[in-house]
């Protein structure tokens, strides 16, 4: 019996270099390819941990059985759409906008940073996921309305960075998906 399997589709995924996460406004335009360059309004998120980004798509059914124990259906009740990554640039202000709120975060280094925290919802936005993959191809994923719906603990410690664990929640767009992913060769 022939197979299909071909070892050259195995890959991993590296940070690009010069950014691996970006964050941008509703409303900014949103890329449709792997190669085009991100608008200007698209803000980089810095280095982030060595655990990289976890994506969790995950669907919740009820199955429906028949008489006789059949299963019949599987009827959709949930649809979740969440990526995880902890941002480690904890100097970067729009790392701590996106963690806080845009609203939250005002100053600059230069002057004086002010990080307001509270039980306001931060603002969704359009995030972009870029990496690298095996073979000179590339990848990128478009949340095109994300919300930060978890922030994990924050430690500060003498062995470790500071860090902002952070949970973004992908809402459906207008034409109800919840993120794209495009590759490309570099």
């Amino acid at each position: 019996m022939a197979t299909n399997v071909n070892a050259a589709y195995v890959t991993a995924g590296k940070p690009k270099v010069g950014g691996a996460i970006w964050r941008a406004p509703v409303g900014t335009p949103i890329p449709s390819d792997a190669k085009t360059a991100l608008n200007a309004a698209f803000k980089s998120l810095g280095y982030i941990s060595d655990d990289g980004v976890k994506n969790e798509n995950k669907l919740d059914t009820d199955d429906v059985k028949a008489w006789g124990g059949n299963t019949v259906a599987s009827l959709l009740k949930e649809k979740t759409d969440k990526f995880e990554v902890t941002l480690i640039e904890a100097l970067n202000v729009e790392v701590l906008k996106t963690a806080f709120g845009s609203k939250n975060v005002t100053g600059t280094l230069d002057d004086k940073v002010v990080i307001k925290s509270n039980s306001s919802e931060t603002e969704d936005a359009i995030y972009v996921i870029e990496t690298v993959l095996k073979g000179g191809y590339i990848k990128r994923i478009v949340v095109p309305a994300g919300t930060i719906s978890e922030v994990g603990e924050v430690e500060y410690k003498d062995d470790a960075v500071i860090g902002y664990e952070l949970t973004i929640t992908a809402k459906p767009d207008g034409s109800e998906n919840t993120h794209y992913e495009y590759i490309e060769k570099a």
